[in-house]
């Protein structure tokens, strides 16, 4: 195998705390206002983005590293196995985005030429068509799912959530299935499994509607717009709305969840002023009013997550 100069550093602090106490039903949206023919043209461009979007699972020679330009990490995951899974954009942080994944058999010492890409981009839509946001996640049947966006532009305003989920990550040659969109908005961090068995999906719908050529659309939707967390009961058959949380000051959400020792949700975000947390009592149906937590940390990502020994883990910037 091929060594190749292939890194993954998406944050610069790290600490240990002390821990403290592909279906989806759908959603309707209140009723529609009238609209503009301008935001009704743009809205049905976004429609491109309804397409299920497909994996090329024989990207080379197309997508070869010296055919790409651009890189930012999209994330990690280990299968049952051992193998590593590397996730990232390449296009651009940008309309042009889309995924790369590649695998490591060594700890990542070397790592394969991409084995999986997902490349919305067609030269006859009337738009860019990009998939800018997701993760990897390995389940507790050992299943590595790709969760991913697609939406027209960097973000039409609705967007949308989609899965694919493959049974043999550890494989020759992994098969996986076709994906399926769970509902509309984004999600960057991977699903918590809760002491019930239950997962939780963290999926953020922007509460800014639309960007540039598609500000104002899909305004129907304003009511469900936050960080919303969707709950599966069957191992990720369907997927289900439990809550949302309204973030002031939003940003990116980017939110994530943990579960606390005294069954509680505790749920960090990102917004335009800093992080911010919300707590739900009631297994994410209903969330508190969101408060500053005692952490320092700038407008950026960070990572939260239980760890195997019970306490959390907190990557963050800044002291």
């Amino acid at each position: 195998m091929k060594r190749i100069g292939l890194w993954f550093v998406p944050f610069v602090a790290a600490g240990v705390l002390a821990a403290e106490e592909p279906k989806s039903k759908e959603i309707q949206p209140r009723e529609a206002a009238p609209k503009t023919d301008a935001v009704a043209a743009m809205e049905k461009i976004a429609d491109f983005a309804l397409a299920p979007p497909k994996l090329n699972t024989s990207p080379l020679p197309q997508y070869d590293y010296d055919k790409l330009d651009y890189g930012m990490t999209i994330g990690l995951e280990r299968t049952p196995g051992g193998r590593l899974w590397a996730c990232w954009v390449a296009g651009g942080d940008s309309p042009k985005a889309f995924f790369v994944l590649a695998t490591s058999d060594d700890d990542g010492e070397t790592w394969s030429k991409p084995r999986l890409v997902v490349d919305a981009h067609d030269s006859n839509l009337p738009a860019e068509r990009s998939v800018l946001v997701g993760n990897l996640w390995t389940d507790p049947l050992g299943r590595l799912w790709l969760i991913f966006d697609q939406s027209m532009d960097m973000f039409d305003g609705r967007a949308g959530v989609w899965m694919a989920m493959c049974e043999n990550p550890d494989a020759a040659n992994p098969t996986w299935s076709r994906p399926s969109r769970i509902w509309h908005g984004v999600t960057l961090n991977k699903p918590t499994v809760l002491s019930n068995g239950e997962w939780m999906l963290p999926i953020s719908l922007d509460q800014r509607p639309g960007f540039r050529q598609f500000k104002g659309c899909f305004q129907e939707l304003d009511p469900l717009r936050g960080a919303n967390v969707f709950v599966s009961k069957d191992n990720g058959q369907t997927w289900q709305r439990r809550g949302c949380v309204t973030f002031p000051n939003p940003d990116w959400h980017e939110h994530m969840i943990v579960e606390r020792k005294d069954g509680t949700l505790w749920m960090l975000a990102r917004t335009a002023k800093g992080m911010m947390q919300s707590v739900s009592s009631d297994s994410g149906a209903r969330w508190a009013k969101p408060s500053f937590p005692a952490i320092q940390q700038p407008v950026a990502r960070f990572h939260v997550r239980r760890l195997a020994s019970g306490r959390i883990l907190l990557i963050k910037h800044g002291a």
